[in-house]
């Protein structure tokens, strides 16, 4: 496995700003969907298991129509499984299974951490510079994003240890964040990588639903089916530009996904699943702008 860190290109903050604002969106939008199958009484692993698969299916698809050339040679196998495993499959399982029990809040206020924990391990692995407004700006999207938890915040009335593998969530994101950047394989382009990652993702639920016994059947209802295929469309869309951000705009730059996905989630939530409008919207929406602005007005400042 190549262990040259992925080169960052830079022609332009914009571009790096746009694929943020669409992939943060393609997340918050996976969230309402979440949320909508789980009241349409779908399992959330054969959900995430079949939704994820169609998504790599999808772009394998597009890209070989496009002229992808796909190869599993130069240690891409185990970049896709660990980077499926961290990025993709652990999260996503942590947050199906313990929002119930911890409260949807406590887990919004973990997931507010990736950016921090993904800038500080950057610096120490010198993938980042220190910049004192990037640092900043960070920091803003931090206190935005927990600012909006803290506005729809549950009792997490739980044990430690459902609290604690909660907390696993911004750990697995941010490691994720710095190895598919440190790891990139060499010569491997943004549309060979994604469907590669959520495939081995896929794999990996597939897995746990067949050891653990759960049901990966969907319920013939077809609203059960539509979920399922807008959530396949949107992992779909969400990945086809996710590698070539963290191409564009670096790992930290990526880790603020989580802050925009906040920011569309609420008002979808507000629309779809008539939720109230959380008191710290006003507030964390211009913290998490102002976050995003400082840290995306210019490239990364690793050396690529």
């Amino acid at each position: 496995m190549s262990t040259v860190a992925a080169k960052t290109v830079s022609p332009s903050r914009g571009l790096a700003l746009i694929y943020l604002l669409f992939t943060g969106s393609m997340l918050g939008t996976s969230t309402i969907l979440a949320k909508l199958s789980s009241n349409a009484g779908i399992n959330p692993v054969a959900f995430l298991t079949w939704s994820i698969l169609s998504a790599a299916a999808l772009l394998f698809v597009t890209g070989t129509l496009r002229g992808v050339r796909f190869h599993l040679g130069d240690g891409r196998i185990g970049y896709f499984v660990v980077a499926g495993l961290v990025t993709v499959a652990a999260p996503n399982l942590i947050i199906f299974t313990a929002a119930p029990v911890v409260g949807a809040g406590f887990v919004a206020l973990s997931i507010a951490f990736p950016p921090l924990l993904t800038y500080l391990g950057a610096l120490l692995l010198r993938i980042e510079r220190f910049d004192l407004v990037r640092a900043f700006g960070v920091a803003l999207a931090l206190f935005g994003a927990i600012w909006l938890a803290l506005g729809k915040m549950d009792e997490a009335d739980a044990s430690l240890a459902w609290i604690g593998l909660t907390l696993l969530i911004p750990v697995f994101l941010a490691i994720g964040n710095i190895y598919r950047s440190l790891r990139w394989p060499a010569g491997a382009q943004p549309e060979e990588l994604a469907p590669g990652m959520l495939a081995a993702a896929g794999g990996i639920l597939l897995a746990v639903g067949l050891t653990t016994g759960q049901s990966l059947t969907i319920p013939a209802a077809p609203s059960a089916w539509l979920l399922l295929m807008v959530q396949s469309v949107t992992f779909t869309c969400q990945f086809f530009v996710f590698f070539m951000l963290q191409r564009v705009g670096g790992p930290v730059i990526l880790s603020l996904l989580g802050a925009v996905a906040a920011i569309v989630t609420v008002p979808l939530s507000v629309v779809l699943l008539a939720e109230d409008i959380p008191a710290g919207l006003l507030i964390g929406g211009i913290t998490i702008g102002l976050g995003i602005f400082c840290v995306t007005r210019k490239p990364a400042t690793g050396k690529p």
